[in-house]
């Protein structure tokens, strides 16, 4: 079909590897616990835009570039770790009374921030570019030439990955919506999601550019 094989190894797999917890999930759930169901909501969309931009990169064969140049891979890495890192320490640093006017004062540009900062979280994750880049030529038959199977493959993982994303988001910032009502706690845990991005951030360093 349209030049794919195996396509039902390929999804039970595709799932099953959205549900291992990873920096993406990671992203979500730090943003549905501290900020809500809407900034939850937000990072999933963003995540799933970069998946998109990702599996595009791939199925044109840019990705390939990323895989085999060190100096370009590891410039979208130190990108990568300074942002994530840049992102845990405003969150650490933010006081209570800043948190408290950003929502609700420009709670839309607030919203537009983290939609574009879950784009970026995952464009700049080269291991996003080495998964796609290893994972669905798997699944592409080798007699098939041209883009759609790529793109039909990252669509169905990025759709799948979504759905996955989407309850985590919601049913997170439910379970923990009358601890963000309590601004001491509420401030604790955007710390804690500072933390966690730094964490993510620093993790990326051990990235490398061999599939």
């Amino acid at each position: 079909m349209y030049g794919i094989v195996n396509f039902e190894v390929f999804l039970l797999t595709g799932i099953l590897l959205n549900l291992i917890p990873g920096t993406d999930t990671m992203y979500i759930l730090s943003r549905s616990i501290s900020q809500g169901r809407r900034s939850g909501i937000l990072s999933v969309c963003g995540i799933l835009t970069g998946s998109v931009i990702h599996t595009l990169l791939a199925a044109f064969g840019l990705s390939v570039i990323l895989t085999k140049s060190v100096l370009l891979f590891q410039l979208v890495k130190i990108v990568g770790i300074i942002y994530l890192v840049y992102l845990g320490i405003k969150m650490i640093m933010a006081k209570t009374a800043a948190l408290d006017q950003l929502a609700s004062v420009s709670s839309e540009r607030k919203y537009g921030k983290i939609y574009v900062q879950g784009i970026l979280t995952s464009l700049t994750n080269p291991k996003v570019a080495l998964f796609f880049i290893a994972f669905l030529p798997q699944f592409v038959s080798t007699s098939h030439s041209g883009a759609l199977p790529f793109v039909i493959l990252g669509l169905t993982f990025t759709l799948t990955g979504g759905v996955w994303c989407m309850l985590l988001a919601i049913c997170s910032s439910l379970a923990t919506d009358k601890l963000r009502k309590n601004p001491r706690v509420s401030t604790l845990l955007n710390k804690l999601t500072g933390i966690i991005f730094i964490g993510m951030g620093l993790n990326l360093i051990r990235a490398k550019a061999t599939p």
